[in-house]
């Protein structure tokens, strides 16, 4: 097991995650952002595996959904409620703008992502589109690609007249960017068109160049098939 040390206080943190999992996604560029070592535990949530449907995952998780971080403060679910948690339990390299009102607005862009964008494409959703209303693949794939031009729309229009600096809220990428890039494979992964969306297309190709986002990129993961 990876061990983190933060003065002298040895810090236990094992991601139980899906290498496809935007959520999963989204621990993983922070904890690396952070310089955060952690354990990674593979639960595979494809549709054939189902491993996240097990009784011995919902002893850990009760809502039987990845990602879970385990650390010595207890089990942390919910991706959005783990960023935050991971930067107030660890400062250095905030994800989180120190302006009051740039907070407010970091948060909101991550927002549109996941609480708009994320949860009616997500595998369960498609699942059920599938299966219970019997959506063929093409109805699938207008479905998904809708909501990431709903949501692409108005982050692209609330990015237009940022400043000049590399990444939204200054040098360093924030929970904004963390919470974008996974969404951004996700449409490229469905094949969605972006060319609707340069500023959010040249966001993404500057975050990917960083060391923390391409060791957490889906095919850099051990699981990844």
């Amino acid at each position: 097991m990876d061990l983190f040390v933060e003065q002298g206080n040895v810090q236990m943190l094992k991601l139980h995650g899906y290498w496809r999992s935007s959520a999963a996604y989204r621990l993983r560029i922070a904890l690396h952002l952070k310089g955060l070592a952690f354990e990674h535990v593979p639960v595979n949530i494809a549709p054939a595996a189902n491993e996240q449907m097990t009784a011995d995952f919902r002893a850990i998780n009760p809502q039987q959904r990845v990602p879970v971080l385990e650390t010595e403060d207890g089990v942390m679910v919910q991706s959005m409620a783990v960023l935050e948690w991971l930067d107030e339990r660890y400062p250095e390299r905030p994800i989180l703008p120190q302006d009051l009102v740039e907070r407010q607005q970091a948060r909101a862009l991550a927002d549109i992502i996941a609480c708009d964008i994320h949860p009616l494409n997500n595998l369960s959703v498609l699942k059920a589109l599938r299966e219970d209303f019997g959506a063929e693949k093409q109805a699938i794939s207008r479905w998904y690609a809708d909501w990431i031009y709903r949501g692409f729309g108005a982050f692209e229009e609330m990015i237009a007249d940022r400043g000049e600096t590399p990444f939204l809220f200054g040098t360093q990428p924030s929970i904004a960017e963390i919470c974008l890039v996974p969404q951004v494979y996700n449409a490229r992964r469905f094949e969605v068109d972006l060319s609707a969306f340069p500023k959010i297309v040249a966001l993404d190709a500057a975050c990917l160049k960083l060391d923390a986002f391409d060791k957490a990129a889906p095919q850099n993961q051990p699981d990844a098939t």
